[in-house]
């Protein structure tokens, strides 16, 4: 089941859908001013303002959507949770942090519907896959993000969320960190040189100097400490070292690994699913640990 649930969120964000559910409650609702910058949202039953699931897509961002299969949001639906998917702008078109910028504005937005969505923003979880999930576990785990002196009221809104619950994401997308972890095979991944603009991964080894700062920015692991709220991280069991290719590379458990080590090394809540390698003493799945944490008062 878990592998499965890799599948659907990686799928998800390619923009295939499984199953049709039921249409969203606001769809295709802008929440910045670029073209991408649109979600659809699921308004859930129940009593008091209800706690929210925020999917963000997969696809190295640089391709992907948010089309969702109601395998995905209908058992949050069920359980009184509202769903949300959003879509960002891609790269290499826009770079970092086009991307990742684009969808903790998304977060500011939904927060400043909070009352007419009947959301509760105090219970706002973050999910997704691949580059979704990298993106999920750096608002996780950034410091809040809010700007008290923009001019736009959105931008003044906390960033900070409940949890993320990711699969297969990538806990540093630096190149000189992540060769040493996975071998050469991961740099031929687009994602790396695409996320700087650059169209191949020697031109961004080229200037790595210059795109380093954002390297490590939008590394989640160099965000983690101790006060975060908890992570769930699920990936495949395929340890194999050196990667055997760029999607193993960009997809290895040993991210999952790295982070779990740093996590339990500050005291913050990490879990880390890989079957027959890590489990969780809590919870068998993301949607356990979902329901957990955002059900309970």
């Amino acid at each position: 089941m878990k592998l499965l649930s890799v599948a659907l969120f990686v799928l998800a964000g390619a923009g295939l859908a499984f199953a049709q559910g039921p249409a969203p409650t606001i769809a295709n609702l802008s929440y910045g001013p670029h073209e991408r910058n649109v979600l659809d949202f699921w308004k859930a039953d129940g009593d008091g303002p209800r706690p929210l699931v925020v999917y963000i897509h997969g696809g190295g961002w640089t391709r992907g959507d948010k089309a969702q299969s109601a395998d995905v949001y209908l058992p949050y639906l069920e359980r009184g949770i509202s769903y949300a998917a959003i879509t960002y702008r891609l790269t290499p078109d826009n770079p970092l942090p086009a991307p990742v910028h684009d969808a903790v504005r998304a977060i500011q937005f939904i927060k400043s519907k909070a009352k007419e969505w009947n959301i509760d923003p105090t219970r706002i979880a973050l999910t997704g896959g691949s580059a979704g999930a990298c993106t999920s576990m750096y608002i996780l785990l950034h410091d809040d993000l809010a700007d008290p002196n923009s001019p736009d009221p959105v931008l003044r809104l906390s960033t900070r969320v409940a949890a993320a619950a990711v699969n297969v994401g990538q806990t540093s997308i630096d190149p000189k960190v992540i060769e040493p972890w996975l071998g050469p095979n991961v740099l031929t991944h687009r994602m790396i040189n695409m996320a700087m603009g650059e169209q191949t991964i020697e031109g961004a080894l080229a200037n790595y100097e210059q795109y380093r700062p954002l390297y490590e920015e939008f590394s989640p692991i160099n965000h983690l400490s101790a006060d975060d709220p908890p992570l769930l991280m699920t990936y495949g069991n395929d340890m194999t070292l050196p990667s055997k290719d760029a999607g193993h590379g960009i997809h290895h458990p040993v991210y999952g690994v790295k982070m779990k080590a740093k996590a339990d090394a500050v005291g913050q809540e990490s879990h880390l699913l890989v079957e027959g390698v890590a489990k969780s003493d809590k919870y068998g799945s993301a949607q356990d640990f979902l329901f957990d944490v955002l059900l309970k008062r």
